[in-house]
């Protein structure tokens, strides 16, 4: 008999793949430059770099958020599950299982905390029951917004907010969430709390994620893979715990080198493109 080559099991297969993508807003600004990267199932992958490097840009293209900002994905393709969305609205996306908490800390100010999370289950169809079930699975993992519960999400703290945004997110019943700069403006202790829930929503209910963050050291603590952006392209990617090893990574986004914490003013640029890109 001829041997078979065994299928490949879905769970071996990314949940999300990125294939060589290029982003052009107003039709003349290229953004995104042969951008490629994979978020494996059950997996929480970060995606790197300076402010401006792309990585909001590289999360808007994935959810397909584009549009809103007049900006389209010309080449390339993005697969979910196996299956091309990039020509998919935001919604039926979030229908799939891949939703987008933006950067900001976005709520309705004027709605209560809970009101907040009820409207992430508006893609549902499985009745009031599970949705109740759902709102109270989210207030186990972010205890602070149940007593937050009948606040108005305006008035709570930036953490709060950022809590009712990534419950929001989960009212969605997603598969994977796609998170823009979860730290910006937290306090540490904050972030750590964050990244935490974060870590136990990986373990504990198998969601994705995709992180876009520019707190390097906290991101790699937390993914297990990495790739950092710049000027709109990949320009390194690994293991988490090589990217933190790696002298480039700890010189220009950790601040330690050779000579102890440096900053990037004292650091010319073209040493930095010219070590990863030769």
């Amino acid at each position: 008999m001829t041997p078979t080559t065994a299928p490949v099991p879905d769970t071996a297969k990314p949940i999300l793949a990125v294939n060589n993508i290029e982003v052009i807003y107003d039709h003349v600004i290229l953004v995104l430059k042969g951008v490629s990267l994979s978020v494996p199932r059950g997996g929480i992958t970060a995606i790197l770099g300076a402010n401006g490097a792309g990585k909001t840009t590289t999360l808007k293209a994935i959810s397909n958020l584009l549009h809103a900002e007049r900006g389209e994905v010309t080449k390339g393709s993005i697969l979910f599950e196996g299956q091309e969305v990039q020509s998919l609205s935001p919604n039926t996306l979030v229908r799939r299982g891949c939703i987008q908490v933006m950067e900001g800390r976005h709520c309705f100010g004027h709605l209560s905390v809970e009101d907040n999370l009820m409207t992430g289950a508006f893609t549902r169809k499985d009745g009031a029951a599970a949705i109740r079930d759902d709102l109270e699975l989210v207030y186990q993992y972010f205890p602070r917004l149940r007593e937050r519960r009948t606040s108005q999400a305006g008035y709570t703290s930036g953490g709060e907010q950022q809590m009712t945004a990534i419950g929001r997110a989960l009212m969605s019943r997603p598969k994977m969430i796609l998170l823009d700069e979860p730290s910006m403006g937290l306090a540490p202790q904050l972030v750590e709390e964050i990244f935490e829930i974060v870590k136990k929503l990986n373990d504990e209910q198998g969601v994705s994620f995709l992180l876009a963050e520019q707190n390097t050291n906290v991101a790699l603590r937390y993914a297990k893979y990495g790739y950092i952006l710049e000027s709109g392209r990949v320009v390194l990617d690994g293991e988490a715990k090589a990217l933190r090893e790696n002298d480039d990574v700890k010189e220009f986004y950790l601040g330690v080198g050779g000579e102890g914490r440096k900053s990037f003013r004292d650091v010319k640029h073209y040493k930095r493109r010219k070590r990863w890109l030769a």
